[in-house]
C-alpha cells in the first residue's frame, strides 16, 4: 500500500489529534494517520497538489487545496524534510528525516499561516518525533 501525501502533510500528520474540518475528514486524516502509526514502514510518495488527505476535504467549505500558498508550504516543507517530489520512502524513514531537519520552532515559520499553528501541537509532534517517538495514540 502507498500513501500520496503532499509536502505540508509530512508535518500535519505528526500534529494530528484527531480534529479537522468535519466528520468526514477526520475519519479519512484518522485512517491514514493510524495506518502510519501501526504501520510505520507503509510507504509515501511525495506528490505535487491534492493528495490522500485532501479527498476528504469538505465540498462545502472553501476549499484551500490548490491556493498558491498551499502549494509554497509543500515545497517549503518538503526541502525542510529533506524529499523531492516522486520520493518514496517508508513512513518511518520520513520520521527520521523530520528528526534530523526540522526543529520544533520550524513550525512557526513553515506553518506560520496555517490555522492550526496556534495549537502548538505540530511543534509538540516534531519534538516527540525528534525525541525518539513513534506516532502517539489518538486521544
Amino acid at each position: 500500500m502507498t500513501i500520496r501525501l503532499r509536502g505540508h502533510h509530512l508535518l500535519c500528520l505528526l500534529g494530528y489529534r484527531g480534529k479537522g474540518y468535519s466528520p468526514d475528514f477526520c475519519v479519512n486524516m484518522t485512517g491514514i494517520y493510524e495506518t502510519l502509526r501501526t504501520s510505520p514502514g507503509t510507504i509515501i510518495e511525495l506528490i505535487d497538489g491534492p493528495d490522500d488527505i485532501c479527498r476528504a476535504y469538505p465540498a462545502d467549505q472553501v476549499p484551500h487545496c490548490e491556493n498558491a500558498s498551499v502549494y509554497r508550504k509543500d515545497q517549503e516543507i518538503a526541502a525542510q524534510v529533506g524529499m523531492a517530489l516522486g520520493e518514496r520512502l517508508a513512513w518511518s524513514d520520513i520520521c527520521a528525516r523530520v528528526a534530523a531537519n526540522v526543529q520544533p520552532d520550524d513550525i512557526k515559520h513553515l506553518c506560520s499561516d496555517c490555522i492550526w499553528e496556534p495549537y502548538g501541537v505540530c511543534k509538540e509532534g516534531v519534538a516527540h518525533i525528534r525525541s525518539g517517538g513513534p506516532l502517539q495514540e489518538l486521544p
